[in-house]
């Protein structure tokens, strides 16, 4: 199919996201994708052209402050982890609504894209939802190897970037974009209390919506995905508790790879689990 037609959306607290919109010629159904944390847009490519070539208008966006959507200097940056949900996904779903009218919109959330659908005030437009390595970040429910990293992360690097950088800088093992500091710190804050955001959801996370998300959510874990475990991912969805839930746990050699971990659902060999993924959401 042809290329993506770049787009810029506008949020309501007037901040400009970059997106891109992929367009089939016979358009069925309309898909959002939202990203993790420190992923661009641009590394969920592939399987937005799989689906669009399946029938689907697809959206892809970068939350500000990451990729295409950054401008200026991360250093003293105001943007706050939340405000990715409260303002960016709505933005991105208005503009998808009136790209694809009539058509139902389901969602792929790829680990923190499944955090913030609460506090999205038009999270009513999505009709599903598939959560691909979505889990709370509560490190000592890790996979016990891993977890050495993550304090290293946490308390070294991430340390380290604050106090040289100001925000925490791509390298030293962190392979992900640049993020802006108050996003770390409440993502670090966050990852070390074993009730993950739920501490902020009366007061930081107000006005939220998380008892009023109703639709259903499949929640798609991988054996070898060190954050995203079946303990993890309930606890995600436990802030969900009326919309219908399904978790299944995979290996990654029933798609006939080799790793998957928490992000390789989304390489280019993957096109077995976004068929899974096709099927379940149409």
């Amino acid at each position: 199919m042809s290329d993506p037609t770049p787009m810029t959306l506008a949020t309501a607290d007037g901040h400009a996201l970059a997106a891109d919109l992929y367009q089939p010629l016979q358009p069925t159904q309309a898909v959002l994708i939202s990203s993790g944390t420190g992923f661009p847009k641009s590394f969920y490519r592939h399987i937005a052209r799989h689906f669009a070539a399946k029938g689907a208008v697809v959206l892809t966006y970068d939350y500000r402050g990451i990729g295409a959507s950054r401008s200026g200097d991360l250093r003293g940056s105001p943007i706050e982890y939340s405000d990715w949900g409260r303002y960016d996904l709505p933005a991105a779903l208005d503009a998808l609504h009136h790209a694809a009218p009539g058509l139902p919109i389901k969602h792929v959330a790829h680990s923190v894209g499944g955090h913030f659908l609460g506090i999205a005030s038009n999270h009513d437009l999505i009709h599903k939802q598939a959560f691909v390595s979505v889990g709370i970040g509560y490190w000592p429910k890790h996979h016990l190897k891993y977890i050495p990293l993550e304090l290293y992360f946490w308390w070294c690097l991430g340390s380290y970037n604050l106090l040289r950088h100001g925000y925490l800088k791509r390298g030293g093992g962190w392979t992900g974009e640049d993020i802006p500091p108050k996003v770390f710190r409440t993502w670090r804050r966050w990852c070390h209390s074993p009730t993950y955001f739920r501490q902020d959801m009366s007061d930081r996370l107000t006005p939220q919506h998380y008892t009023q998300v109703t639709g259903p959510i499949r929640s798609w874990v991988f054996t070898d995905d060190p954050i995203a475990t079946p303990y993890t991912a309930q606890a995600l969805l436990d802030f969900y508790p009326n919309a219908s839930q399904e978790i299944t746990v995979h290996d990654p050699a029933e798609y006939g790879v080799k790793r998957i971990g928490h992000e390789g659902a989304f390489r280019r060999d993957c096109t077995e689990i976004w068929d899974d993924i096709w099927r379940w959401l149409a």
